[in-house]
């Protein structure tokens, strides 16, 4: 299990000023607390995660989090954090994608519903997790669909043309280890790499094997991204927490 957590978030100045994004408090647990949560209910134990700003903050608070649901979550730092994109985050990561795993963007509250439907999905080498809905905005990771495989993914595809939004659920099995890590290898050669996002590597990837896809629409998740989405996140956890 691979969370990336690099960032500080500063969209949510001042909020992030002095904690990174992924220890925002979401109904009284930090957002990667309830991460960790929703995928230790399903069995999953070992985490790694990688971490940027405000780096040590961030080791001292998962290891209190690993302790208290009984998994192991190592650390793997990014010195680029403040220059780079994710896709730099994954490539410092490559070392520990030698079994199965599945690697998540450290801004998404879900709870374990979400990482049930991944784990029972057809077991294939790469697999990316979606959301239908009726429009889709600038923001949004889409992606574009030929008979359920993946055939592009990015934020700058034009609107009319896409089948779904990536929501940040990414599996990678058997064959599709190896290969993702030799695209992240191709990908930082490229002078360009550094200012990436990790999707593109996906969408290169998907040029080369078959990158299936993992349908999420009609379960209840947040990403968060900027005010408005922690007031979401948070009133959406309330409710769980209340149920």
């Amino acid at each position: 299990m691979i969370i990336l957590a690099a960032g500080q978030g500063k969209r949510l100045l001042p909020l992030t000023a002095e904690v990174p994004k992924a220890l925002l408090d979401i109904g009284g647990k930090a957002l990667i607390e309830r991460q960790i949560e929703a995928f230790a209910a399903c069995g999953i134990k070992d985490f790694v995660v990688v971490t940027g700003y405000a780096s040590a903050l961030m080791e001292d608070k998962l290891h209190a989090i690993a302790a208290r649901y009984g998994v192991t979550a190592k650390c793997v730092y990014n010195p680029f954090y403040q220059v780079a994109d994710n896709l730099a985050s994954c490539w410092l990561a490559r070392s520990e994608m030698n079994g199965d795993f599945i690697q998540v963007n450290g801004d998404n509250v879900f709870r374990s519903d979400l990482v049930e439907r991944l784990l029972a999905a057809p077991e294939k080498p790469v697999s990316v997790a979606i959301n239908v809905k009726q429009a889709y905005d600038a923001d949004d990771m889409k992606v574009m669909m030929d008979r359920g495989r993946l055939t592009e993914v990015g934020k700058t595809l034009p609107v009319d043309a896409v089948n779904a939004e990536a929501i940040g659920f990414y599996v990678f099995r058997a064959d599709g280890v190896k290969a993702y890590r030799e695209e992240l290898e191709l990908a930082l050669r490229d002078p360009q790499g550094l200012k990436r996002w990790f999707p593109s590597a996906v969408g290169s990837l998907a040029k080369k094997v078959t990158v299936s896809t993992i349908e999420c629409t009609g379960l209840r998740w947040a990403e968060v991204d900027f005010p408005a989405d922690l007031t979401h996140a948070r009133a959406l956890v309330a409710g769980w927490d209340q149920a």
